[in-house]
């Protein structure tokens, strides 16, 4: 992708693998205990390149993947971590042109995966600043012209939702079974709703509320990812892991015995 320039976000790593999100703006510095990087200095870079700090300590500059960008956004709530957005994407089969209703914004993590992936999404969220980050972290991450694809209004998804046509529906609510008995009317035959939830009493909650004659193929699982020390032919497991942050629940909304 060649040389950075101005509005773009860089990620600094140290050689202790600290990793730093900036976005380069003309006139600004960088500033770390290590000293200052201008930000005019590593316009024009190459990505990949090495950059010194005043004090001359070295700093790897590159483009961030999506999953940095979102484990360094600003936060007003709790995100989704990437493990669990990579299985969401997947088991919701967020595709381009894709019509979402997320409710449960937060800090616009889930979103930006989603928009990534050609999403069309309506957030409905209760709180106004939640919002109004989610919105500033998706056009940091892509850009004003993003929220073309992006529409958050502010409500309670659990007393109804206004529209309908929705192919996919994804969840990060605490009572996410309370949004259940809306879907009929706002979803597509053969969509697909996902319900993420930290505990599994909530789990249970929701999938007792999907009646099985429209809601098919259900399932709920956790994701786990530990990580491997390899260092020469030392190898082993690291010590610490990113074990559970929550559940994932999907189902297939199909005609059944609709009234």
């Amino acid at each position: 992708m060649g040389s950075f320039n101005f509005g773009e976000l860089v990620l600094l790593i140290d050689s202790k693998d600290r990793r730093y999100l900036l976005s380069l703006k003309e006139g600004d510095e960088f500033h770390t205990h290590s000293g200052y990087i201008r930000h005019s200095a590593i316009v024009e870079m190459e990505e990949g390149s090495h950059i010194k700090a005043s004090s001359g300590k070295p700093y790897l500059v590159v483009r961030p993947t999506m999953s940095d960008v979102i484990l360094k956004m600003p936060r007003s709530a709790q995100i989704i971590y990437p493990k669990d957005i990579g299985h969401i994407l997947l088991v919701a089969d967020i595709y381009p042109g894709v019509k979402v209703l997320e409710s449960g914004v937060g800090s616009g993590a889930l979103s930006t995966a989603m928009l990534r992936a050609g999403a069309n999404i309506t957030g409905y969220e209760l709180r106004e600043d939640f919002a109004t980050r989610a919105n500033k972290n998706v056009c940091t991450f892509f850009g004003e012209d993003s929220l073309n694809n992006y529409t958050i209004h502010i409500r309670d998804v659990y007393e109804g939702i206004d529209e309908d046509g929705y192919d996919r529906v994804v969840l990060d609510l605490p009572e996410p079974w309370k949004v259940v008995p809306h879907l009929s009317k706002a979803m597509e035959l053969g969509g697909i709703v996902v319900a993420y939830t930290p505990s599994i009493t909530q789990a249970m909650k929701m999938r007792d509320a999907l009646n099985p004659d429209n809601f098919v193929m259900q399932d709920t699982f956790e994701v786990s990812v530990r990580s491997w020390h390899i260092e020469g032919k030392a190898v082993r497991p690291e010590h610490r892991m990113v074990a559970h942050t929550g559940f994932i629940t999907h189902a297939r909304f199909v005609k059944g015995n609709l009234n």
